[in-house]
């Protein structure tokens, strides 16, 4: 929990134009909008999220306006409020034409009250943006360090549109990722409003102790070309997690917990659009082993979506096969709850699939190995959309022996046309399943 400390800085600095490292003081006080408390509620990670102390110093950024490029002071900025300060964009508009390494921040809040943009140069970003090696991510920025806070009720626009219309002619055209959160070790980000992400709208790898809350993001074309792979939030390699009271409108997975995903809480979201709350895909690389344990998923509201829950598992590769990022990884996903989800119009409430992106033959000949077992499916209500009708959902493993512990209760979702609900399930126990298998 983050408390709330009115604002009274011991020097307000004014970082104008970036001139030789200097910093002019000023004599006025810009009006700051207070530090959320966000409170994990009413679940949270067996980790208490630490409170960040009050902050010292302030630093405004003045936008140089016009779309001209406001990289240089935003990072100059934020190294001289470290340390106990805040970093306030309060202008109506900045401009992002730079990627911004700000994995160093340390006891720092960013307060975004106006609009920040990023540039929609392709041919720039594709040469300049940060890489990260799992799924050839690309970003913008990357905000890590600790104990690092960031709200004000202001937009991030990544420009997705001029993507999203190269990729109906190039599938391989860079797209960065909108908000790259790699190491952070403490935090919170709400109260933002997240639009048009080339790519995913959160990548959070190797983090912990960080909650998200009240964010509102949209992924929205404005032609025929439809919006890309716009994650609400993919979690990699990361611990104690509290994702929270958000409303997404997006084209893939509301949230997904990539490998290594430990003591999470997803709960209260509104998703629209999406491929569900998803564990996966895990098992991609061969020789990784890749773990999601102890994730809690709570109300969550899923409309016109492929999949409320869903798990979704590479199958395993010939021994010996060169092959790469197409299945053969090792791990267990363990201790899974999808507690209490209201469908509207979604062609699965359940999928959890063992042979995700594969062929059938290729997955019986080569099974996943990946364990999967303690899961609890509880309170499904809502209507399920016509696309397999009276299927409504589906639980498929490679065998009983990598499924155990499977249950479902208490599952009340219809068709639309009031058929009998029927569920396809194979390779799994039906006694724990209190559901129509066929």
């Amino acid at each position: 929990m983050v408390a709330i400390h009115s604002y009274s800085a011991i020097t307000l600095l004014t970082v104008a134009a970036f001139v030789g490292g200097g910093v002019a003081q000023s004599s006025c006080e810009p009006s700051i909008p207070p530090r959320p408390s966000p409170t994990a509620y009413p679940y949270h990670p067996a980790k208490n999220h630490e409170v960040s102390p009050p902050r010292t110093k302030t630093c405004y950024v003045q936008a140089f306006g016009n779309g001209q490029d406001d990289s240089q002071t935003i990072f100059s900025a934020l190294k001289a409020c470290n340390n106990g300060g805040t970093v306030a964009l309060l202008d109506a508009q900045y401009t992002i034409a730079r990627p911004l390494d700000l994995t160093f921040l340390n006891a720092v809040d960013l307060v975004i009250a106006g609009e920040v943009s990023f540039t929609p140069d392709i041919a720039f970003w594709t040469a300049n943006s940060l890489k990260y090696s799992y799924q050839t991510s690309a970003l913008f920025w990357q905000i890590g360090g600790t104990d690092v806070n960031i709200y004000g009720g202001g937009t991030i626009n990544g420009n997705g549109q001029v993507y999203w219309d190269a990729l109906i002619t190039n599938s391989s055209v860079v797209r960065p990722h909108l908000m790259g959160i790699m190491g952070l070790q403490g935090g919170t980000i709400s109260n933002l409003n997240l639009k048009n992400p080339p790519n995913w709208f959160h990548f959070v790898a190797n983090s912990s102790d960080v909650l998200f809350d009240s964010m509102k993001m949209t992924a929205i074309s404005n032609d025929t070309h439809p919006a890309a792979n716009s994650d609400g939030w993919d979690l990699y390699r990361s611990d104690s997690i509290v994702v929270q009271n958000s409303y997404i409108y997006n084209d893939d997975d509301c949230v997904s917990f990539k490998p290594n995903s430990t003591n999470i809480v997803v709960q209260h979201l509104v998703c629209v659009g999406s491929h569900g709350i998803s564990v996966g895909s895990l098992g991609q690389y061969a020789g990784e082993v890749d773990i999601a344990e102890n994730l809690y998923i709570y109300n969550i509201s899923m409309t016109n979506a492929t999949d409320g829950a869903r798990i979704k598992i590479l199958p395993g590769v010939a021994p010996g096969s060169n092959a790469t990022g197409v299945g053969g990884g090792s791990g267990y996903v363990r201790n899974v709850t999808y507690n209490g989800m209201h469908d509207v119009n979604d062609a699965y409430a359940i999928e959890l699939n063992q042979c995700y992106e594969s062929s059938t033959t290729l997955c019986a000949k080569y099974p996943s190995s990946i364990l999967i077992e303690d899961i609890l499916f509880q309170d499904f209500t809502g209507t399920a959309s016509t696309k397999y009708a009276p299927i409504v959902g589906t639980l498929v493993c490679s065998s009983t022996a990598v499924c155990q512990n499977i249950v479902a209760e208490n599952i009340n979702i219809t068709t639309p046309t009031g058929v009998t609900a029927e569920w396809t399930c194979t390779n799994v126990d039906k006694s724990t399943l209190a559901i129509n298998c066929v």
